[in-house]
């Protein structure tokens, strides 16, 4: 009888679970906590819910970091091959999303040749981070419809910090909470996240207004 065959993950290959419907019968209405551990305990549907519902909100998230997209497939392919290698010893999530986009934005700093650990402050010394492109989507864009009003509201986002671009885009591009922002951005209080925000917003109000 012959070994069974493991499956190999390698650096340029992911492998996933083709069956997304199943997957997503049996995890769209858990929470982010039980996915979450059914995936830990090798639940590979979890996995399957888990990557095709974040990987494209990655790759937009990550090419608010870097526009090397090439970079970015393979930082989103190392996390997530890092992820089913940890199986078993994972620690406990409270938003899949926000952990996905610091992991991924800890990645793409580490590539790109910042440091060999993370320094929380790397974001507010470079401000190319979080160049927020708006869609047409974006509620800011809804909200000013007229050509001068969106050019005027691009000047004034350029002009607010590194981490207020960065918090402006999780919660109106990305649609997350506070809760989930303050993850993300490694506060340790959800309260830092909703002041940054308004503080970004009354930014916004007096440059656009004046």
């Amino acid at each position: 009888m012959k070994p069974e065959k493991k499956e190999i993950l390698s650096p340029t290959k992911l492998v996933l679970p083709l069956n997304q419907s199943e997957s997503l019968q049996q995890f769209e209405s858990k929470t982010d906590e039980e996915v979450w551990d059914a995936f830990d305990k090798g639940n590979e549907l979890a996995f399957n819910f888990i990557y095709r519902v974040h990987i494209k909100g990655m790759f937009r998230y990550g090419s608010q970091v870097t526009c090397d997209t090439a970079l970015i497939k393979d930082c989103v392919q190392n996390i997530f091959i890092q992820l089913r290698e940890k199986r078993g010893s994972l620690s406990k999530v409270n938003s899949i999303k926000g952990y996905l986009f610091i992991s991924l934005q800890r990645e793409i700093i580490r590539k790109l040749g910042k440091g060999k650990s993370f320094e929380k402050n790397s974001i507010e010394q470079n401000e190319n981070f979080f160049p927020i492109t708006l869609s047409h989507e974006s509620i800011l864009i809804q909200r000013e419809k007229e050509e001068e009003k969106r050019g005027l509201v691009r000047q004034a986002l350029n002009q607010l910090t590194a981490r207020q671009r960065q918090a402006i885009l999780l919660f109106y591009e990305e649609g997350m909470s506070y809760k989930e922002i303050a993850e993300a951005m490694e506060f340790s209080e959800v309260k830092s996240a909703r002041k940054i925000i308004y503080r970004a917003l009354a930014t916004l109000k007096c440059i656009i207004i004046k």
